[in-house]
């Protein structure tokens, strides 16, 4: 096989199943959300979005950093240091306020402050823009491939 080969099923390997735990924490924060906004017509946090939205992306977070951990990226270091930590908080922090980019967007730009204007753009599209900003910074900084060591001799 080709290194291009290669490089390109490890890509589509990794891809896929970062889709799939990206599914499931899209679920989570859907889930989270309309619990906190929504439940019983008004939830405990309906004049709170954004709040809620945080809570529930924080919620999603550690449910696809588990599954990241020991599935998409299993065959990366598994220590977990400061510095990896750090970077999945720098990251997920990016990453929600990609997420309430747009949701702040929806709501108190063009006015729309529905259910489904809610999911469309707070959990739909700003998690279709985390998540692919989350793709590339987790396997560049929370779980980087090992650099191979050079010979001194």
């Amino acid at each position: 096989m080709s290194r291009l080969t290669q490089a390109l099923s490890e890509h589509l390997r990794r891809g896929s199943t970062f889709l799939v735990i990206g599914g499931i924490g899209f679920l989570v924060d859907a889930a989270v959300y309309n619990g906190l906004v929504f439940w019983a017509g008004q939830g405990p946090l309906f004049s709170l979005p954004l709040v809620a939205k945080v809570v529930a992306i924080a919620v999603a977070s550690v449910v696809t950093y588990l599954g990241s951990h020991f599935w998409t990226f299993r065959d990366r270091s598994s220590a977990v240091s400061a510095r990896s930590f750090g970077a999945f908080l720098a990251v997920n922090v990016v990453a929600i306020l990609l997420q309430l980019a747009c949701l702040g967007f929806s709501r108190y730009v063009l006015g729309l402050d529905g259910p489904v204007a809610d999911n469309v753009s707070g959990t739909l599209v700003g998690q279709m823009l985390a998540t692919a900003f989350r793709y590339v910074a987790y396997g560049r900084w929370v779980f980087p491939a090992a650099t191979p060591q050079r010979s001194t001799a």
